[in-house]
């Protein structure tokens, strides 16, 4: 487990540095579980997430740009109603739990004074965010409720009293000293480890191995004071926030971890970098995949639909492909009729074509006359001659469709939920889905798709289409002539513009790396990346949102990399 008691604590220390006195000028809920609070604090504007989602459950400083509902939710507008304008007072860890405590004062409707608790409670699918009458230690609501149904011991309602999840009565680790640490573990009985986790408060198996592993040979002696050496560490902020990439997975904490065997350590200046860079489009993701399952599905069964009726016309084509021996059956029946008896189930005829003067065998329908199977097989003839233009056309739509939805199925693994709702609109545009019937809400129309935004290395700006609607909007519309346009050669994958008609040789290889990484070849390397001037893209008339040509182009070769782009994302 990385988001500890020691991990808490560690981060309740670095908001308390940069938020202490700071006032509340606005709070906003963009998602069910999350919340962003803008702090003033010691002459600068900060921006501080909170997240009780289930499995994304966190607190820090970011500068990350959330997209905000047109109406706040009822829990949003009680924070505004309490907190907005209120001065934090205190930010405090309850002990040594997965607890951070702000205190706020304010004022209300009256002018009176008022003290309110927000509780952020970082514990899984336990995690929540509760709002607190500091006097009554009263519930004003919370961002996820608890009737007494779901739990005996604490219900989580409006109204009711504030209970504190069960104590575990472990011994505070900043309390203790050798002799405590020797006093709470049984050295006979193995599992040091383990021991560490249920003797003292905010212990996680990851910090408790790291102990055993530093202590080299361990002992009554080494054992306890390299625990309390680490333990000092923290209290002395003599942190190293990191995120390791151990056996194909990612793992973060505020300290140097040297029991990890990586493959890749990446280290952070503050541990709200660590958790902005370490979530990075991971809980984003969670929310597509639930906002997009149903369209996901959709577009795989259309995708699967056009590959099956491309396989019948395939077969279609097979058979109309025989067109030339219906042809040529005909011609040689014709001339041999004087040859050929009604009621005949065969003809044997000499091929006039074949140089080598070989037989063919005719099948023939015993009820028809010489002359009536000729003109059966000329009528075949003529009808597989003329189906194979349209079978191809057919296979052609089919084949355009399938690239469609993969450019679809493309967008969805790095759209964002407002990405989402564009790709909607578009699918029900082009037929594919109804309009979903909603009440009391206007569709508005002639929104401008919002493109996400980077900043190059030189501050050069670069544009980025993240679905077909944006891609259009960008291409079309908003950049100019002689900007540069990028897109991976022959794979699905967003438009980038960089708005600078001479960019440096840096700007063009950062443009191709985000072009690359937002295309279906992001876990690829080498992977080509063609860009040539706006003035050179074109969309051909009648074509599908954001398909275009392009000529002119130059190639380059990138791997993507998820930390440049990163880096570039302007918040």
């Amino acid at each position: 487990m990385s988001f500890d008691g020691l991990f808490t604590y560690a981060i309740t220390k670095e908001l308390k540095n940069s938020l202490l006195n700071g006032k509340v000028t606005k709070i906003h809920q963009p998602y069910k579980y999350d919340l962003i609070f803008q702090i003033r604090s010691g002459g600068k504007n900060h921006r501080l997430f909170l997240s009780a989602h289930p499995s994304y459950a966190r607190i820090h400083l970011t500068n990350e740009a959330y997209d905000n509902p047109s109406e706040p939710p009822m829990f949003c507008m009680l924070l505004r109603k309490h907190l907005e304008g209120g001065i934090i007072e205190n930010i405090e860890q309850l002990d040594m739990e997965r607890i951070i405590i702000l205190d706020i004062k304010s004022r209300n409707e009256l002018g009176d004074i008022t003290e309110k608790r927000l509780m952020i409670e970082i514990m899984g699918r336990h995690s929540n965010i509760i709002l607190v009458d500091k006097e009554r230690d009263m519930i004003l609501d919370s961002i996820k409720h608890l009737s007494p149904a779901v739990n005996r011991h604490r219900t989580v309602l409006p109204g009711h009293q504030y209970v504190l999840p069960p104590s575990q009565g472990k011994v505070n680790p900043f309390e203790a000293d050798e002799e405590t640490v020797l006093k709470k573990l049984d050295f006979n009985s193995g599992k040091l480890d383990k021991q560490l986790v249920e003797q003292f408060a905010g212990i996680s198996p990851l910090f408790a191995k790291e102990a055993l592993y530093r202590s080299g040979l361990v002992n009554r002696k080494t054992l306890p004071s390299t625990f309390l050496a680490m333990i000092a560490e923290l209290k002395e902020e003599n942190i190293l926030p990191s995120i390791y990439y151990h056996d194909k997975k990612e793992l973060f904490y505020m300290m140097r971890l040297t029991h990890i065997e990586t493959s890749e350590t990446k280290t952070f200046t503050t541990i709200s970098e660590l958790l902005v860079r370490y979530y990075y489009g991971k809980a984003e993701r969670d929310r597509v995949k639930q906002q997009g399952n149903d369209l996901e599905r959709f577009i795989i069964n259309e995708k699967k639909k056009n590959e099956k009726k491309i396989k019948k016309l395939e077969a279609t084509l097979d058979q109309a492909e025989k067109a030339n021996q219906y042809q040529l059956f005909g011609e040689l029946l014709t001339a041999n009729l004087y040859s050929i008896k009604k009621g005949d189930k065969t003809a044997e005829v000499i091929n006039y074509y074949d140089e080598t003067g070989s037989t063919v065998i005719i099948p023939l329908d015993v009820q028809k006359s010489p002359s009536e199977n000729a003109q059966k097989y000329f009528s075949k003839y003529q009808k597989a001659k003329n189906s194979v233009e349209v079978v191809q056309e057919q296979i052609s739509i089919a084949n355009d469709e399938i690239d469609y939805f993969e450019r679809i199925i493309q967008q969805l693994e790095s759209a964002s939920p407002r990405d989402i709702e564009e790709i909607r609109e578009e699918l029900i545009e082009g037929g594919y889905l109804k309009q979903r019937q909603s009440r009391g809400t206007k569709k508005k129309k002639n929104i401008k798709p919002i493109i996400e935004q980077y900043v190059a290395s030189d501050g050069t700006e670069i544009l980025v289409g993240k679905n077909n609607k944006q891609n259009e909007y960008l291409t079309n519309k908003l950049a100019a002539r002689d900007d540069l346009w990028f897109h991976t050669k022959d794979i699905p994958g967003s438009h980038v513009v960089i708005r600078s008609k001479s960019p440096s040789n840096e700007t063009i290889l950062e443009a191709a790396n985000i072009a690359a990484y937002f295309s279906k070849a992001r876990n690829s390397s080498s992977v080509p990346v063609d860009y040539t001037a706006i003035r050179h893209v074109k969309k051909p008339n009648g074509a599908k949102p954001g398909y275009v040509i392009y000529e002119n182009q130059q190639t380059i070769f990138v791997t993507p990399d998820e930390d440049l782009v990163f880096r570039l994302r302007k918040g």
